[in-house]
């Protein structure tokens, strides 16, 4: 069972910020999840995770970062956006339930770098950009591998940022692939599977992956 959707603005050092809050009424943990460099909570992965995980008592908190409030198209450097969830923070921890830190593509990369300073409790890399598209030398490994807190990379099979077995192996991480999905975790009409089960591997392995951090 869930409890009413509420909407919060917080002041950060990078301008206002908003959290909308997907409330679950036995809550036991809250997962914060920031949107990508080009797009917002309306995403699919999100918005799958905020209907389903709060009947598993994890109360989820969808970040809009402050460029995106002030309606900019184009995200800022990663310092900028590193400040923006800092100033977010103690928002989501002020419930005194563990934070589990999480983001799709650049949000993914925000929580990776600043989870042990946070002290948040995991990590949740949900398309995580190990490198941009045909440049596999610039990897980005570093920041997930660096999080130094429990992490789960959910990954489409065909995503040009990072296939699956791109990934390096070691780190306190594990991966869940979506198969065929691209990087907004899209299945083409012709794959085996439809978008609605490709979403369902994502909320199931979620759900199971939050339930075993106890």
């Amino acid at each position: 069972m869930t409890g009413s959707e509420t909407t919060e603005t917080v002041a950060t050092d990078t301008g206002p910020a908003r959290i909308t809050w997907h409330p679950a009424r036995a809550q036991r943990q809250v997962l914060a999840v920031s949107h990508g460099a080009g797009g917002g909570i309306g995403a699919r992965d999100l918005q799958a995770l905020a209907a389903v995980l709060p009947a598993h008592g994890v109360t989820v908190a969808l970040v809009e970062q402050p460029w995106r409030v002030a309606g900019k198209k184009v995200a800022p450097a990663p310092k900028t956006l590193d400040t923006g969830w800092r100033g977010l923070w103690p928002a989501l921890a002020a419930r005194g339930l563990p934070v589990i830190a999480g983001g799709r593509s650049a949000g993914a990369r925000v929580a990776c770098r600043t989870a042990r300073e946070l002290g948040a409790a995991a990590v949740l890399a949900l398309s995580f950009p190990l490198h941009p598209p045909g440049r596999p030398e610039k990897s980005r490994a570093g920041e997930l591998l660096g999080a130094g807190v429990p992490t789960l990379v959910v990954q489409g099979g065909n995503d040009p940022f990072g296939r699956p077995a791109e990934f390096p192996p070691g780190g306190s991480y594990a991966l869940a692939e979506v198969p065929y999905a691209d990087h907004g975790l899209a299945v083409p009409k012709t794959a085996p599977i439809s978008q609605d089960e490709a979403v369902t591997i994502v909320t199931d392995r979620v759900a199971e992956w939050v339930r075993g951090l106890g």
